[in-house]
């Protein structure tokens, strides 16, 4: 049975959608070649700090809510461990990179591949237990008004940041989750702020993939 879609699982293949880019663009990557290797750099750090912002809203917002209401402890401070993970992960595949931004060597290339094939297993493992065990308990408070305010306090976010932030996860999204997206959230919203305030993503980022 196909578990239903969310926005938080439209944020996870965003994520997923990224990671393979990456692992193909390191595969692809001719020697010697610092100019597209530091495109890369560039991208990473986006999704770097994509990721960085998502997880540390659930750490400061959710997780505490969630505790609040019932939810098992042990599985919050799993979640809250694995995002420390995650951000170590992180931190050491956008070092790679820089360095292979740097050097263009086929040495560095393949420290950044084995680094980025390290995170992808760090970060698939911590997405699939949010979404087999962390997203029931979710649903099952989704109405309460505690989950309510986390969810507001999500949104609370400068235009800047939601304009990249929609940029970024709309870049490459697939069928089933752009149709669950434009039921969220209306397409004039979605184009208005991907076109005036994520005008960074849209120049700077985007091009890496096309």
């Amino acid at each position: 049975m196909t578990s239903p879609m969310t926005m938080n699982r439209v944020i996870h293949g965003a994520v997923r959608r990224y990671l393979d880019r990456f692992t193909a663009a390191l595969d692809a990557l001719p020697d010697g070649d610092t100019a597209r290797a530091a495109q890369l750099q560039r991208a990473f750090a986006n999704l770097r700090r994509e990721l960085t912002e998502h997880h540390e809203s659930e750490d400061t917002y959710a997780w505490p809510a969630l505790q609040k209401l019932g939810a098992d402890v042990d599985l919050l401070e799993a979640m809250e461990s694995e995002h420390a993970d995650m951000s170590r992960a992180l931190a050491e595949t956008d070092t790679a990179l820089s360095a292979l931004a740097r050097t263009g060597t086929a040495a560095d290339a393949a420290a950044a591949q084995e680094s980025l094939a390290r995170t992808r297993q760090v970060v698939d493992t911590h997405l699939a237990h949010e979404e087999n065990d962390l997203e029931p308990v979710v649903v099952k408070y989704a109405e309460t008004p505690e989950w309510k305010a986390v969810e507001k306090q999500f949104r609370r976010r400068p235009p800047a940041d939601i304009g990249k932030f929609l940029a970024w996860l709309t870049d490459g999204m697939g069928d089933d989750e752009r149709s669950y997206f434009r039921s969220t959230i209306p397409v004039p919203v979605v184009a208005v702020f991907t076109t005036v305030f994520g005008r960074g993503y849209t120049k700077q980022i985007a091009p890496v993939w096309r």
